[in-house]
């Protein structure tokens, strides 16, 4: 063992910031690790090829290789991002890792910068400082925290910045400082360097080495780095075809292409020669020979056994430093406002597309609510409003929401927050603006078409509406947390087609329905949302409809008639009001459970994805 590995290990807490709380050095071992993936018809792939190594805390470390060579793959695995089909053995600190306890002491910072959008850079991080701190935290130390973090990577002068407009490099070192705020002592990076320009390059890497030097465990997979990158790694592991062909200091790279047979030429960047080397360029020859030397040449001492970091008290006193639910639902659902009230552009567009659909629909049924003759175009009416309050508040998160699902992702697996009150947050967020727009349509179009302006049915004609709309939206909940945007985009409007065509069997006929078709009819939440505002605007005894002059009868002017008509006069609006609520807390609880499977799934999910992959790899190979 070298004077610096010893020198490291004699350093026995780290503390690379004034704010940090003391936590044990974390080393990390793995020895014959293995990674596959199903295939089609040949069974397995095998991605990792029993690779060993060790990365210690105090050093920077860079997992190098071809594309395809597996170094994204390895990261996932130690970061505990993938965690089937995985062989041999990972410690800490000589130690069996418990990955449980092991994600609460590491973050992953993944190669998208993903930050939540129309927020500032001191807005962004005072929200992570209230979900991962702990509420015994003084405001005057969180502030204390962020204004150091972000002087020390440099981000003072973008702090009042949205995210939107920041630079590559600084959404990268953005990135980078919401993980710190809780000094994780184990930090993974996926190719933190991928869309910057040199000097971001060389500024994030030179962050990264002042990190490292302040105790943690930095790891990072780096494609085709600069020879002046290159230099300020401390430790380099260089994967090959799922094999390590290299793994020690980036000083003696180049006498180890000696100890092979093979001379690195001068002036060469010997970070682009190992992955030419280790793509075959030079024939697979020396590849092989690469992956028999690294054994001899660099053997790996084991890390003998300090103290374990799970029940070290100072990291013990870290787990219990997080934000209570209260909290956590709190900072969460100011967050949410605040991005919803600076996305004031997306507000106008869905005012404005409101009030053009009260002026279209308000105008297709112009005054039919009180003309004895129209009562069938009434029913229509209402039929419109329940499709409106479909599509409208759907569509829009099919579109968006699948990409917010990918920054939940990045935190919950980063432990920023717990899903409940996430989720808890989300709904709440939502209802005010569903509210504000579905009450303008519905007072447009309400009072366009002329509708009994009586307090109570317009309190069930609208609240009606407002239950409709909120189960639409969870509907699109549901779906855009399993599916892609694409994919959403057609289940979600597919759906929606026999629910409404199963929600109007049977309507003007007088024979009654078989059980089987009731049953179906029931199952779509629109058909108790038809019933409860036809009960809504014609029962309650309300007396009949003028009918117009022109016309000589009017069969329809009186509301027992159509409520007769439609097989409805025997139905209840509070039955359906209930049922419709009863359908609204269903399809929340699966949203919420769908979400949770996309964050975190059980074996069933796991067998169905596996399946689905299974289909996709058969499909694309025929």
């Amino acid at each position: 063992m070298d004077e610096t590995s010893k020198g490291l290990e004699a350093n026995v807490c780290i503390v690379p910031f004034g704010h940090a709380t003391r936590m044990p050095p974390v080393d990390i071992e793995f020895c014959d690790l293995t990674y596959s993936v199903p295939t089609g018809r040949k069974g397995k792939k095998l991605i990792l090829r029993g690779v060993s190594g060790q990365f210690r805390s105090g050093e920077l470390t860079a997992i190098l290789g071809p594309s395809g060579a597996g170094k994204s793959t390895l990261l996932n695995v130690l970061a505990g991002y993938k965690c089937l089909e995985i062989g041999g053995l990972i410690t800490i600190n000589g130690q069996p890792r418990e990955l449980r306890e092991f994600k609460k002491m590491s973050c992953y910072i993944m190669q998208e910068d993903l930050i939540q959008p129309k927020l500032t850079v001191i807005e962004s991080m005072h929200f992570a400082a209230d979900l991962k701190l702990a509420n015994n935290v003084t405001e005057c130390t969180r502030n204390s925290i962020v204004e150091e973090i972000l002087e020390t990577l440099r981000l003072n002068n973008a702090k009042n910045t949205i995210s939107e407009k920041l630079s590559g490099g600084e959404r990268k070192r953005l990135s980078i400082a919401l993980e710190l705020i809780n000094n994780p002592p184990v930090i993974f990076l996926d190719e933190p360097t991928t869309g910057l320009d040199e000097m971001s390059s060389m500024q994030c890497i030179d962050l990264l080495q002042r990190v490292a030097q302040g105790g943690r465990t930095v790891v990072c997979s780096i494609h085709t780095p600069s020879a002046s990158i290159f230099s300020k790694f401390h430790h380099v592991y260089v994967v090959a075809d799922g094999q390590c062909v290299y793994r020690g200091s980036v000083d003696d790279l180049v006498p180890y292409f000696e100890d092979v047979g093979i001379e690195c030429p001068k002036h060469y960047n010997p970070a682009d020669f190992v992955i030419e080397v280790s793509s075959g360029e030079y024939g697979e020859g020396f590849v092989d020979k690469m992956v028999k030397t690294v054994e001899k040449k660099f053997p790996l001492q084991p890390i003998e056994k300090k103290k374990n970091p799970y029940n070290n008290y100072e990291f013990l006193k870290q787990k219990k430093m997080k934000a209570s639910w209260k909290l956590q639902f709190i900072t969460l659902f100011k967050r949410m406002m605040l991005q919803h009230y600076r996305d004031r552009n997306y507000m106008y567009l869905k005012i404005s597309l409101h009030i053009f659909l009260g002026l279209v629909i308000g105008g297709l049924f112009l005054g039919t609510g009180n003309d004895g003759s129209k009562t069938l175009f009434n029913f229509g009416f209402c039929l419109a409003c329940l499709i409106v309050l479909l599509y409208v508040p759907m569509l829009p998160i099919l579109l968006h929401y699948p990409t917010q699902v990918q920054l939940v992702k990045r935190e919950h697996f980063n432990r920023w927050y717990n899903l409940s009150p996430y989720f808890s947050a989300l709904t709440m967020a939502t209802i005010p603006a569903q509210l504000i727009l579905s009450s303008i349509y519905l007072s447009m179009v309400y009072l366009i078409s002329g509708q009994p302006l009586e307090l109570y049915r317009l309190a069930m004609f609208f609240s009606t509406c407002f239950v409709c709309a909120f189960i639409a939206e969870s509907m699109g909940f549901a779906i855009a947390s399993t599916l892609s945007i694409v994919n959403g985009m057609f289940v979600g409007p597919a759906i929606t087609v026999p629910l409404m065509l199963v929600a109007v069997q049977g309507l003007g006929s007088p024979d009654p329905l078989p059980i089987y078709r009731t049953l179906v009819m029931y199952s779509s939440y629109i058909r108790y949302g038809l019933e409860a505002l036809i009960i809504s605007t014609y029962g309650y005894n309300r007396e009949k409809l003028p009918c117009p002059r022109e016309e000589d009868y009017c069969h329809y002017r009186v509301p027992r008639e159509l409520l007769r008509a439609m097989g409805m006069e025997n139905c209840v609006f509070w039955v359906d009001f209930a049922a419709l609520v009863g359908i609204l807390i269903l399809f929340k609880t699966i949203a919420f459970y769908l979400l949770r499977q996309r964050l975190r799934p059980n074996k069933t999910f796991r067998a169905l994805h596996l399946f689905g992959r299974l289909i996709k790899n058969r499909l694309s190979i025929e």
